[in-house]
């Protein structure tokens, strides 16, 4: 049975092809070489990996990653859609659907908004649902660096608080765009933002994201 985590791998992996290995991303200055790259060795270098959260070592995984990018393009997207192998933990249908569909979609969106003609994509009700459900549960790792307080809020009206504090500022959008607006992409989320002028300002110049 698929799972969104799938999908999303599928999807993206999809993406990537059509867009060809030069193509910009909104990820610092990845091209989607570099973007391929990182989703591999995310999932099969854990030895490389623990630098994207530890700073002591993001040398050997920037080496281990330019490694990666130097290989074939269609290479890498194969072990894209492939996935990790089995006895890496993102094997676990459970790891990867929690790890990874949040992860591959907005990887996605990493691609697509880099391009000047992209198009917003057409998210089912179902899978709105998981998004909001996953910026519930994380909104205040997301909003953690925020220097105002900070609410999310959908157009039915379902709100959550990524940051508590003075003056706030309330962001609505779908939970795509909040997702893309909190992980730190906010100039490339369609959302609008009610607050007080300067602290609407200091949001969305923000460092946002985990």
């Amino acid at each position: 049975m698929s799972t969104h985590a799938r999908r999303e791998r599928l999807l993206l992996a999809d993406l990537l092809e059509s867009c060809g290995p030069e193509a910009p991303t909104l990820c610092d200055r990845w091209r989607t070489r570099d973007l391929a790259a990182h989703l591999v060795v995310r999932e099969r270098r854990a030895d490389a990996a623990g630098g994207i959260l530890v700073k002591a070592l993001q040398p050997r995984l920037e080496r281990v990653q330019q490694e990666f990018a130097s290989k074939p393009y269609e290479e890498l997207l194969q072990l894209i859609r492939t996935g990790p192998p089995r006895v890496s933990p993102f094997a676990l249908k459970q790891v990867d659907e929690a790890a990874n569909t949040v992860e591959f979609f907005l990887h996605g969106e990493d691609v697509r908004r880099a391009r000047e003609d992209w198009t917003p994509r057409t998210i089912d009700p179902v899978f709105a649902d998981v998004l909001w459900r996953r910026l519930e549960t994380s909104a205040r790792v997301y909003g953690r660096r925020c220097p105002v307080g900070l609410v999310l809020r959908r157009p039915n009206g379902q709100v959550v608080v990524a940051r508590k504090g003075t003056p706030v500022v309330t962001v609505e959008g779908e939970p795509a765009e909040l997702l893309v607006f909190v992980s730190g992409r906010q100039a490339a989320a369609r959302v609008e933002l009610e607050g007080d002028e300067k602290a609407v300002a200091r949001v969305r110049e923000a460092d946002l994201g985990l």
